[in-house]
């Protein structure tokens, strides 16, 4: 047997990954509320019951303590009623500290106060000491830069002290052994998706040393987003799925990689084609049109104004520029047409947006975040479903995402809606493989 701790879980991507990896996760925890209906939803699914084989706890990081983490363990019903042992330690605890200060994607705050997160995450290790920990994050947790950091033991760094640095020195002072930290690419292996993450592998002394996990697939290898959500996509003019047959990913997807506590995969059970799709004006619809795939927004915009682009037909935005630009239907085609758009003209057609982009079917998706209002679908003029997404983060199709779908504006530095739950996660399927070189090191 093989025992467990997620923090920071999330809706539940670590977790999957130590279920598939065969480990049993006696405790785990997360702030959000939206998070929480989704987490204990999937782990009801699996057979792991609230108090009786495992136990999630809603808190702030900074109020967890290790003495209450053990005290939830050890008053679970299963090792009361004689069923399991009382674990003298915890194999492995595996957490990813809120990562938005340290994100390249994101403003960056170096005094963004979720970066000292990293530091509570330290000091629940120590509180609770299990064999092995484990720490994921965004590619930015690499280089961020730390002024009067002072560390759980009292040691002050100086000013510049790189995040890296301060988490292995921490985790020294404390009696744990760190791997060189690694970038790992979700895509070598088996997620279809471009995704670098930071992962830091610690050890007590006299443990056995973990290694970070090789690749299974090449560059040349990786799988595709037709490999992963083509079955999604319906042609209306030939009636069947894009990629013709499914892949051996998409029917894995289906039949279900995590097991349950009796051993057996849990497939999906219902349709799970894009039914719940955003709603887009027909003047969106119509600026997605004139994406060619793999074309960002201002690769779009360059063309528009180096090679020109023909708007016949694409009836919303003509209106739009006809009224905006005051012209005539004819003369909007023909600036267009003939490269004679200005700068401001062009922002009319498009907005200014440029971050926007068209995915290509042939390769990985790129990395998935929390809005995917700026990705269009390689095959319709339209964003990404959530399971859509799922899929490319390697969720099972049985895992359903609850709450609401979507949220804007200041309510997204609060609400955890579906979209978010996906995009935060760790892809599981990348989970497993860390994870499964901590299973070889327990000598299972």
């Amino acid at each position: 047997m093989a025992y467990a701790i997620d923090l920071f879980c999330g809706a539940g991507g670590c977790s999957e990954g130590l279920i598939q990896a065969g480990f049993d996760i006696l405790f785990s925890s997360d702030i959000s509320d939206m998070v929480e209906v989704t987490y204990r939803h999937r782990h009801e699914q699996l057979g792991l019951i609230q108090g009786y084989n495992t136990w999630f706890e809603r808190a702030d990081i900074r109020n967890l303590r290790g003495e209450d983490i053990w005290r939830r363990i050890r008053n679970l019903e299963w090792f009361n009623n004689g069923e399991r042992q009382i674990p003298e330690v915890i194999d492995l605890m595996i957490g990813g500290p809120s990562c938005q200060g340290f994100s390249r994607a994101g403003r960056r705050d170096r005094n963004d106060p979720r970066n000292m997160l990293f530091g509570e995450y330290v000091r629940v290790i120590n509180e609770v000491r299990p064999r092995y920990i484990v720490l994921e994050n965004v590619e930015g947790f690499m280089d961020m830069q730390f002024m009067g950091y002072v560390g759980i033991t009292g040691i002050e760094y100086p000013d510049g002290s790189v995040t890296p640095d301060i988490l292995r020195s921490e985790l020294n002072e404390i009696g744990y052994h760190t791997l060189e930290p690694r970038i790992l690419n979700a895509a070598d292996y088996g997620v279809p998706q471009r995704r670098n993450r930071a992962i830091f592998i610690g050890y007590r002394d006299g443990e056995a040393i973990p290694n970070y996990p090789e690749p299974i697939l090449t560059s040349e290898e990786h799988l595709t987003l037709r490999d992963a959500i083509g079955d999604l996509i319906t042609d209306s003019r030939l009636k069947r799925t894009v990629n013709g047959r499914r892949s051996d990913y998409q029917r894995e997807s289906s039949a279900g990689r995590t097991p349950d506590v009796n051993g057996n995969p849990i497939p999906a059970t219902r349709n799970i084609t894009c039914t719940e799709l955003s709603k887009v004006t027909p003047v969106v619809e119509e600026r997605f049109s004139l994406f060619n795939q793999g074309e960002t927004g201002a690769n779009l915009r360059r063309r528009v104004l180096t090679e020109g682009i023909d708007i016949t037909g694409k009836n919303a935005l003509i209106a739009l520029c006809c009224e905006e630009m005051q012209l005539t239907e004819q003369e909007v085609i023909s600036l267009f047409l003939n490269r004679e758009a200005t700068d401001e003209q062009v922002d009319i057609l498009l907005t200014r947006k440029n971050i926007r982009q068209r995915w290509r079917a042939d390769q990985p998706s790129a990395t998935i975040v929390s809005i995917p209002d700026d990705y269009i679908s390689p095959w319709e003029n339209r964003t990404f479903s959530v399971r859509e997404m799922a899929r490319c983060q390697s969720f099972d199709d049985s895992f359903e995402f609850l709450g609401k779908r979507t949220t804007g504006g200041l309510r997204r530095r609060v609400e955890v809606p579906q979209y978010t739950q996906v995009g935060n996660a760790v892809p599981p399927l990348l989970a497993r493989a860390i994870v499964l070189e901590i299973r070889r090191c327990l000598g299972e």
